[in-house]
């Protein structure tokens, strides 16, 4: 049973000192440059510079024509400035928060267990210790909900009509074709990589929490809060395409300082970086020990591969089982599990049945209830470990197969008939 491969000449090299043939290559090399800076700011894990970020905050209010904001308060993470919008909103100006006709009364925080809200404590408390927390912050920091007026939401003024100038001075100046090959070069490959599989998922999760655990006024309204933030750092998205560009200044240095924030015509809400931002190989949110996506006051998503999972779900993955896999109705969870679990493990713990055998390897099948069956070919490779042991790889394939040999086969985008390796590495 042997891995076999398929030869394939390797494409000529360029010299190695090679430069970029054109001006037009020579810009883009120079954008992807910007946009991979652009992407460190936009996963930096590093605490918040304070006084640049709220420089920057006022920089952007001034580039919009607005006076700066008479205030300017911290929260640890997305979850807590949501909760934070919501408690300054939901209070008219000059009613004490809690008072009649003010919004919900916010709950005593000595009734509920400490910690974030990836705790083990009921959802309920959980959510009302975040609220008591948030509003214990703001009041420390001067800004007491019901006695300071925020004033309207100011998003689309500071952070959509910058963007959409920008991006129409840059159309006008480049063309639409120069345009988007600007954008391909400089802010595609960060968008996808930012809004796509970290703004994205944070969101949903965002959403989810503010309304799963408490649906009342308060949280209904921190859910819709959400659509007033401005996303700090993961603004780098499509920031790095706009490098330089004096009307996003302000925009730009709250992006390399500084989390989400809320912008009202009164008060900021900023919020702190994550402390934790786990990947895969291809920039997908990812972990198996922990949250993938973490914040100070321990706010965090769990994902495996880009799936956002339960945390219970995710507290149990070093403690699998064979029973627990089986059991668990969710079939994308069980994927998950599987996953961590290991396939070949799963098999071999399983008493998978073993369909085919032949010089490539062997066809191994189980029933999974729910989804398509595991099917895997078990192949050794030809070459020796350096301690002379030959390593075994396990290489799923659809379940349709019928022969290891057609397994194999698949795995290099080919019919069993057309495989035929010139050699075995």
């Amino acid at each position: 049973m042997t891995i076999e491969t398929v030869t394939v000449a390797p494409a000529p090299a360029g010299p190695p000192d090679a430069t970029p043939a054109t001006a037009e290559d020579a810009a883009s090399a120079a954008l992807a440059g910007l946009a991979d800076r652009w992407l460190e700011h936009g996963l930096c894990t590093a605490p918040a510079d304070r006084p640049a970020a709220e420089a920057a905050v006022r920089e952007a209010y001034v580039a919009a024509g607005l006076p700066a904001p008479r205030h300017v308060v911290w929260l640890p993470s997305p979850f807590a400035g949501a909760l934070a919008a919501a408690l300054l909103t939901a209070a008219p100006a000059g009613a004490p928060a809690g008072a009649a006709g003010s919004g919900p009364a916010a709950p005593d925080p000595a009734a509920d267990a400490p910690g974030g809200t990836d705790s083990g404590a009921a959802p309920a408390t959980r959510t009302a210790t975040a609220i008591a927390e948030v509003l214990a912050a703001l009041r420390a920091q001067g800004c007491n909900p019901g006695e300071v007026a925020p004033g309207k939401a100011i998003r689309g003024t500071l952070r959509t009509a910058p963007w959409a100038a920008a991006r129409m001075a840059a159309t006008e100046r480049l063309g639409p074709a120069g345009w988007a090959a600007h954008w391909a070069a400089g802010g595609q490959r960060t968008w996808n990589l930012l809004v796509d599989r970290v703004v994205t998922p944070l969101r949903t999760r965002l959403a989810d929490d503010l309304v799963a655990d408490v649906r009342d006024p308060l949280t209904e309204r921190a859910r819709s809060a959400l659509f007033d933030a401005v996303y700090g750092l993961h603004e780098a998205a499509w920031l790095s395409a706009f490098d330089g560009d004096p009307r996003l200044r302000g925009l730009a240095g709250v992006a390399t300082s500084a989390g989400w924030w809320w912008p009202y015509e009164q008060v900021a809400v900023l919020t702190e970086r994550p402390v934790v931002a786990e990947r895969d190989n291809v920039g997908r949110l990812h972990r198996g020990d922990g949250p993938a996506l973490a914040y100070p006051d321990g706010y965090g998503l769990h994902v495996w591969r880009g799936m956002a999972i339960p945390a219970e779900v995710a507290q149990e993955l070093p403690r699998l089982t064979v029973q627990r896999i089986r059991a668990e109705q969710n079939a994308e969870v069980r994927r998950v599990m599987l996953e961590h679990f290991g396939y070949d493990r799963y098999l071999r713990d399983s008493n998978a049945r073993a369909m085919h055998r032949d010089e490539c390897g062997v066809l191994w099948r189980i029933e999974l209830s729910d989804d398509e069956p595991l099917v895997m070919v078990e192949v050794v490779n030809s070459t020796a470990e350096p301690d002379g042991t030959y390593r075994t790889y396990w290489l799923r394939v659809p379940p349709d197969t019928r022969t290891a040999r057609g397994g194999v086969a698949w795995t290099f985008g080919l019919t069993e008939k057309e495989y035929a390796p010139l050699a075995q590495t």
